[in-house]
């Protein structure tokens, strides 16, 4: 278990990098559970208010990607809809269902490892985010899309 340094505070690097250890965490739970591994936290002020993994094949319901479960638990925790001061933090690209999600929540921030060549919303091209939301991508991209690549990997097998 990695902790935060808090001095680190003043590094956004530090910051983005700690939270997405927690969204890697995550997306091993959905490892743990043969689904896609995509793990997201939301974070407000500091606080991880939101945490999912995707749980498309558990619930049989193809919006369950972490995104939206990450979202769902934020806006419960804050008792409204909106995450105005939050960032996201996931390890894959959302894909144009999530973005659009996050588009209505008005979160502050997005930050994604590694990039979705196939499904992120940005290969539409077109801005589906919030116009006051903040992108940031690769932070630990490697380690993201290795997870998925060793995944898809023994799927084939």
């Amino acid at each position: 278990m990695s902790f935060y340094n808090f001095e680190d505070a003043l590094n956004p690097e530090a910051e983005d990098e700690h939270y997405m250890r927690m969204a890697l965490n995550e997306a091993q739970k959905a490892l743990s559970l043969d689904e896609i591994p995509i793990g997201a936290v939301v974070v407000c002020k500091g606080k991880v208010i939101g945490r999912g993994h995707n749980l498309t094949q558990q619930l049989n319901d193809v919006t369950a990607h972490a995104e939206m479960q990450a979202f769902t638990a934020a806006a419960q925790t804050l008792g409204g809809k909106y995450l105005k001061d939050c960032t996201l933090y996931v390890t894959i690209e959302p894909c144009v269902m999530c973005a659009g999600a996050s588009y209505w929540t008005q979160i502050s921030r997005i930050v994604y490892g590694a990039s979705e060549e196939k499904r992120g919303f940005t290969q539409i091209k077109q801005n589906l985010l919030h116009p006051k939301t903040l992108l940031k991508s690769g932070v630990l991209a490697e380690e993201c899309a290795n997870l998925m690549r060793s995944f898809f990997a023994k799927k084939r097998d």
